[in-house]
């Protein structure tokens, strides 16, 4: 059970030490703005796909695009609005964490609360107007991140990285939604593998770089309660599927095939590479950075080689 009296105890102490932060730095740290942008990558790596899949120029869906965008921003600000409102406890003890507006005191439980949830209901309705299928992935990646993931698997089980990984790969299911109802296509299914499997490598590199964190907020992360050398066989596991999983847009395009497949296996080289001659905390901090040039690369490919499909051939 969480303690509020500790939570209370831990902001005071926090709060004290922080200087007073402008509103509009209060708000982006609230909202988590950094992984707002990240993850409307991966919303219009969905549009883009689906414009591409159906023959369908942008300027002919652009309302629903900008609605989208828009939507999806506020739902995920949300997400991360009450993750931090609910986490004020754990955060308080972390070092990456206790400054967050929400530990600080520089944002109260209550204003906190009516932001998220003003966030969430404005950016479902405007998904909605969109498409009523995009406003049902953003509800259900909302829900599964704020119920499932922050506030039971997280504090509970090791397994929280894999109920959050299904909430973390709702973006590309919402930007597909929004133009197309129809879900059954391969390509579809691999952008949402790929959103899934990516998850964990990605997080469990996190975990060991803030290991005595996590151990210290009691946060029962798979290198906490198991060890450095299960999350390094885990890890491999996942990224052995994650390069299964690229042949899923062999139907899309074989060139994006390849880099899905080489960039996956490059980073399955380096886990098994780097795991031999590097500490825990360099083969971790190594992996995190190539985690997050793979997505970024690969979505990036996507969504270049789908809009100048729709554009221009």
């Amino acid at each position: 059970m969480r303690s509020d009296a500790k939570i209370n105890r831990n902001v005071q102490e926090a709060s004290l030490a922080m200087p007073k932060q402008h509103l509009s730095n209060v708000l982006a740290e609230t909202i988590k703005t950094g992984i707002i942008k990240s993850n409307l990558i991966a919303v219009l790596a969905g549009l883009a796909l689906a414009l591409y899949i159906n023959d369908i120029s942008p300027v002919e869906k652009l309302p629903e695009i900008l609605l989208t965008l828009i939507g999806a921003a506020l739902v995920i600000g949300s997400a991360g609005t009450f993750n931090n409102l609910y986490d004020r406890d754990i955060d308080s003890v972390m070092e990456r964490t206790k400054k967050r507006p929400t530990v600080t005191g520089a944002i109260q439980p209550k204003p906190a609360l009516v932001l998220g949830i003003s966030m969430a209901l404005t950016g479902l309705i405007i998904l909605a107007l969109a498409s009523p299928l995009a406003a049902f992935f953003g509800f259900c990646g909302l829900f599964l991140y704020v119920v499932p993931y922050t506030m039971w698997t997280k504090r509970h089980t090791i397994y929280n990285t894999e109920i959050g990984s299904v909430s973390g790969a709702m973006p590309p299911l919402i930007g597909w939604a929004a133009i197309t109802s129809d879900l059954m296509h391969l390509e579809l299914l691999g952008l949402f593998v790929i959103m899934v499997l990516w998850q964990m490598p990605h997080f469990y590199a996190i975990a060991i770089r803030k290991y005595d964190e996590y151990k210290a907020a009691n946060v029962p992360m798979l290198p906490v309660v198991k060890g450095f050398k299960r999350t390094y066989l885990q890890t491999n596991v996942y990224l052995t599927a994650l390069i299964a999983g690229s042949l899923l847009f062999i139907p899309l395009n074989i060139g994006i095939t390849i880099v899905a497949f080489l960039l996956s296996s490059a980073w399955l080289a380096l886990s098994i590479i780097g795991y031999k001659k590097m500490s825990p905390n360099k083969w971790a901090t190594t992996m995190f950075i190539f985690s997050l040039n793979h997505l970024t690369i690969l979505f990036v490919v996507i969504i270049a080689y789908c809009l100048i499909g729709t554009l221009f051939i």
